[in-house]
């Protein structure tokens, strides 16, 4: 198939041909054909992606915001499989901190590594105490892994101890019917009597840290969001997912499940980036303990 065909081609493909595989970038979206990247229709089969595909020299992939959580979530998993970065295709965002402060930025990832390095030390007799605990407490396995939105709009799997039932992720959509906010549920049927004392105290954040370590998430920035949050922020917020996430930030210390309104949460973030420095992300981390502590605004 040439790419001056893909204009009026039925807006279902099950297929991309060898032309397509030449490309190192494809953003998938309903439009017409740029320059710099071939545009395929949105409502691609992708499971019926073909091992042709799977095996290119293919790369790098940017996805329109408006794709949807589940055809989002399949691609993802695709390309994991067989080694291809995932971004969404986001507005420019002149707040990234890594801009403006480059030098402050290398100071703050470095110490990101060391901490995140010093705390799973630590800690790791507490995490080796909660994995036997979540073991012998429920069927399933010991952690967590669910695609989130990181750094530039590049997908990610965010690791947690598992607080849940097995294949709770099937039942989402159950429980999350008609919410307008973030998809939190305080009453939960999902998870485990175990899992909700671990979220009372936030333990299953704990292997974020391995995230940090990864150069997937800093210890303070933005919260993570997950693709159902992501997908529905509206318009021009959405440069907001440009941003490095952390494992805490300033939504999580000052509202957590007080302030679920994706604006609201988004335009908290955005002053976070605003007004970045070394010393606001060590009063989050100061902040974070007592919090945590207390269980604030945790469920």
């Amino acid at each position: 198939m040439q790419v001056n065909e893909l204009a009026n081609h039925p807006k279902e493909i099950s297929y991309i041909s060898n032309s397509m595989l030449n490309f190192k970038q494809i953003r998938i979206s309903i439009g017409s054909f740029f320059p710099t990247h071939l545009s395929l229709f949105k409502s691609i089969m992708f499971n019926e992606i073909s091992g042709e595909y799977r095996q290119s020299t293919v790369k790098l992939i940017r996805v329109e915001p408006r794709i949807g959580e589940a055809k989002l979530k399949n691609l993802a998993d695709v390309c994991c499989r067989s080694e291809k970065a995932v971004f969404l295709n986001l507005p420019q965002a002149n707040e990234l901190p890594q801009r403006h402060k480059p030098i402050t930025w290398i100071v703050k990832r470095a110490l990101d590594w060391l901490a995140a390095l010093l705390i799973l030390l630590i800690l790791s007799p507490v995490m080796i105490s909660l994995a036997v605990i979540i073991a012998s407490s429920s069927s399933g396995s010991i952690f967590f892994h669910q695609w989130r939105i990181g750094e530039s709009g590049k997908l990610f799997r965010i690791i947690k101890f598992r607080t849940m039932i097995t294949d709770a992720d099937k039942l989402h959509h159950l429980v999350m019917c008609g919410q307008t906010g973030l998809h939190k549920c305080e009453d939960d049927p999902r998870i485990t009597n175990v899992g909700r004392w671990m979220r009372k105290y936030s333990l299953d954040e704990l292997p974020q840290l391995f995230n940090v370590l990864r150069g997937e998430m800093s210890l303070v920035g933005p919260r993570p969001w997950a693709l159902y949050d992501a997908l529905r922020i509206n318009g021009d917020r959405k440069r907001r997912l440009n941003s490095l996430p952390g494992v805490t930030g300033a939504w999580q210390v000052s509202a957590r499940s007080t302030m679920l309104d994706l604006d609201a949460v988004t335009d908290c973030d955005l002053d976070y980036l605003r007004n970045w420095t070394l010393w606001s992300d060590l009063k989050i981390l100061l902040m974070t303990v007592p919090k945590v502590l207390s269980g604030f605004g945790a469920y």
